[in-house]
């Protein structure tokens, strides 16, 4: 809400527009003059913000306002003048809009879309992007950190408007550099390393964070294989066991298995291909990666009672209460089945690609949590944590770190760091041959 300020019978007007103060000056007049113009300001900051009007391209906050909407005509817009009218949520959508088209992959722009909408919602969807500064971005920062969101979750939230910002210079929809430079993070906590179910057991009874400490859980390979022989016994789908089984001894990402083909299985040289969409900027890349013998026999197997398609993971039939795989898939906008014969076989043909088509992120995890809830292992976060326990047994068999680096598509000795464990075992092992 505006207010007055009155200094030897001189008024000014101070106002707030996108959590900044502002203030012009009126001069010398009547008190209920100075009182209907702020009440002016307010109608304009109120029109402002339904989007009613627009702040015109090359014209400031406090000139729009104090000339009552109407500021005079600025000329030509310099070369480095701020876009005014060019909004934030309005890079947004732009931004989302063009990448939608496989630029970025599907789960990435989900999350661009995250970090764009979290910006909206501190800033303002009608903040205008020539107001953009260092210390509007420092603020960003610590309403962020004061809710509790860790430091790293922060730079990627600043990452992600930053790679808008530069698209969108050429776009003419930004102007100048990106006013991140000098921006003040907390101090981030190093993540624990990767641990044992038993480790992080005796950690949690000394009073250890679980969130943290279960995202830093590996199986060794005596637990994969109790995990494995429980995965067969409880999957409700043929497709589950062998996914696991792929997970956990060729170590893919999620995302990877879910594009996995049945092509990309080869018995006769023993590998797998692993198609990747991260290593190479704006090429889709692949990886093989060798069969272990166990995981050769089980996509063997899953492979002869395989539905069909060219999926190498998908549903073997309908799936009670899918959009994607339910019996009534084909018929959501129709008022009635079709009775011709080509009809019907028509519909059995779009149930049949249906039920063929790739299984979702959402389909694996939720099956993931349900064929291992009540038992030791349903705190693991996901399939991730059997890529940990792969990279572990690789490392503690000693298996060339060149190897290990290629199976599972590393891209630089940091990464590989982080993922690269030994058993607390072959450590203790080490340790009592030193000095001996």
């Amino acid at each position: 809400m505006a207010s007055l300020q009155e200094r030897n019978g001189s008024y000014r007007v101070l106002f707030c527009h996108h959590g900044k103060l502002h203030a012009f000056t009126i001069g010398k007049v009547r008190k209920d003059e100075a009182e209907n113009k702020a009440r002016q300001v307010d109608y304009l900051l109120m029109r402002l913000k339904q989007k009613l009007i627009a702040l015109p391209e090359g014209t400031d906050i406090v000139t729009f306002i104090a000339h009552d909407g109407n500021p005079p005509d600025a000329g030509p817009t310099l070369p480095n003048a701020p876009r005014q009218a060019v909004t934030l949520g309005h890079l947004k959508d732009r931004y989302l809009t063009t990448h939608a088209n496989g630029t970025i992959e599907a789960n990435s722009l989900d999350t661009c879309k995250l970090h764009l909408n979290h910006f909206v919602r501190v800033l303002g969807e009608g903040f205008p992007l020539g107001e953009l500064s260092l210390g509007k971005m420092q603020e960003y920062v610590n309403h962020r950190a004061k809710a509790k969101i860790s430091p790293v979750t922060i730079r990627k939230e600043i990452a992600t408007l930053r790679a808008a910002w530069n698209w969108g210079e050429p776009m003419e929809l930004t102007e100048g550099k990106f006013p991140n430079r000098g921006l003040r993070y907390p101090k981030a906590d190093e993540k624990p390393p990767f641990m044992t179910m038993s480790e992080i057991e005796r950690q949690l009874e000394g009073g250890g964070d679980p969130g943290t400490l279960w995202e830093a859980l590996y199986l060794q390979a005596c637990e994969v294989a109790e995990l494995l022989a429980h995965v067969k016994d409880k999957a409700t789908h043929p497709w589950i066991y062998p996914l696991f089984c792929l997970a956990a001894h060729a170590g893919p990402r999620r995302s990877e298995i879910l594009r996995a083909l049945v092509a990309d299985v080869d018995f006769t040289g023993n590998t797998v291909i692993v198609r990747e969409k991260k290593r190479t900027r704006g090429q889709r890349t692949t990886r093989r990666v060798p069969m272990t013998p166990f995981l050769k026999e089980v996509l063997r197997d899953w492979l002869a009672v395989h539905p069909g398609g060219p999926a190498l993971f998908c549903h073997a039939g309908t799936v009670a209460r899918s959009k994607k795989r339910s019996g009534t898939t084909g018929h959501k906008n129709e008022k009635k089945r079709p009775s011709s014969l080509k009809g019907r076989i028509a519909t059995v043909t779009k149930r049949e690609q249906a039920a063929q088509a790739a299984l979702t992120r959402n389909e694996v995890h939720d099956h993931f949590k349900r064929v291992l809830i009540g038992t030791k292992w349903e705190k693991m976060r996901g399939l991730h944590t059997l890529r940990h326990s792969f990279i572990s047994a690789c490392a503690s068999k000693g298996v060339d770190q060149r190897l290990v680096q290629e199976w599972a598509g590393h891209m630089n000795e940091a990464t590989s760091k982080r993922y690269r464990h030994l058993y607390p075992s072959t450590q203790q092992e080490a340790i009592k041959g030193v000095f001996e």
